[in-house]
């Protein structure tokens, strides 16, 4: 409606005065003041019905609003947001259907109740777009482990230690440890085999506890493959796990010792598993995708079971293999444990085998023994 901005009241009596006086033919009268004729019919019917009232600017907002949120579900969305102040509109949205709220509003309008309410920060909103991801076909074909940096307690340090399962994300394991030695990442391993079974292969960085225990879980017939030094993103989700759990965890509290961290973590371990919606599997929690390994953590471990036909050697406990006359350097990880010599198709090159995995080549052309370079992976797992 085309009124001037000046006197828009006044502009309006006047049109009214005018329709009154009968002079002018209405659609002649509204061509005039550059108005419909629907908006001049109104403009009449209001001034008869509301007088001066009737001329003034009313609101747009419609008298009711089929689709709006109802306070109570507003109320429902922000108190999971308060519950979980890093979660946005679209795991909120599948958070309350899981929890059979119904009638629950779209993520967008989530997202929207959230932006109203001022729940929402625009730098944060930006970090989270989506990008291509790889994982395993099937739970336990890889688990990635990796100690977070250590932060301060009142009495001591922690350093949290986190194994995550590639093809679901579930955190099999977040444990509050005192330090990380090679004793303390065993002894938690350990329970979780326990728990959990036996994945086919773990992930790990090149810290030194993950090196020694390479043998240890050589013996338990798991791979034990290291990511590619200073490329981070090879365990792109455990340092994504990292920064998920800084965010909901540790930037929002103080502990006092391991015990209260380590009762924190579980609480949130149990959230992140089971209730928190997760966007790289189409919003399921990652419990609904993780399955126990059906490979049982043994009572003893097992003694390699070599084939006749290969050179069986035993490492020296100064870690050197001894094998054609000559002594060959090995980890030191491998001492006092038998290993299996086996040629290659290559005149001179043998492959030093423990148990079923490579971990050494032998080239007696020149007298040296090398680690196999399959102990790194992609970027893409």
């Amino acid at each position: 409606m085309p009124w001037k901005t000046v006197s828009v009241v006044e502009q309006r009596r006047e049109f009214v005065r005018l329709a009154h006086s009968g002079t002018l033919a209405m659609s002649e009268l509204c061509r005039r003041f550059e108005i419909s004729r629907q908006t001049g019919y109104r403009l009449v019917r209001r001034f008869a019905l509301e007088g001066e009232a009737g001329l003034l600017d009313r609101s747009r907002r419609p008298h009711a609003s089929p689709k709006r949120v109802a306070a109570v579900t507003e109320a429902q969305v922000l108190a999971v947001r308060d519950r979980h102040p890093a979660w946005g509109g679209r795991k909120i949205a599948r958070r309350l259907r899981d929890s059979g709220v119904p009638e629950v509003p779209a993520a967008s309008t989530v997202t929207e109740i959230l932006r109203r309410h001022d729940r929402l920060d625009a730098a944060e909103c930006e970090r989270h777009r989506p990008f291509h991801r790889f994982e395993r076909a099937a739970p336990n074909e890889l688990w990635q482990m990796d100690f977070k940096g250590h932060f301060a307690l009142e009495r001591g340090r922690c350093h949290p230690l986190t194994v995550l399962d590639d093809h679901c994300r579930y955190s099999l394991g977040l444990r509050a440890c005192g330090d990380e030695q090679e004793r303390t990442v065993r002894t938690e391993l350990t329970a979780l085999f326990r728990r959990y079974g036996l994945p086919l292969m773990m992930l790990a960085d090149n810290g030194s506890p993950y090196t020694a225990l390479g043998v240890w879980l050589m013996q338990l017939g798991i791979e034990l493959r290291h990511g590619r030094p200073r490329h981070l993103q090879t365990q792109g989700k455990e340092e994504r796990f990292h920064r998920t759990l800084h965010r909901e965890v540790l930037q929002h509290n103080h502990f006092t010792d391991l015990a209260a961290c380590q009762v924190a973590f579980e609480q949130w371990r149990r959230v992140y598993n089971e209730e928190r919606p997760h966007e790289a599997l189409g919003l399921a929690v990652p419990a609904s995708r993780y399955r126990p390994s059906g490979r049982s953590f043994p009572d003893r471990l097992p003694a390699p079971d070599y084939a006749a036909s290969n050179e069986i050697r035993r490492v020296s406990p100064d870690g050197y293999l001894r094998f054609h006359g000559r002594q060959h350097k090995m980890s030191q990880a491998f001492a006092g444990h038998q290993v299996a010599v086996r040629p290659t198709q290559s005149d001179g090159l043998w492959t030093v085998y423990f148990s079923r995995f490579a971990v050494a080549q032998i080239d007696l052309r020149d007298g040296k023994a090398s680690p196999q370079p399959v102990t790194h992976v992609s970027e893409q797992v």
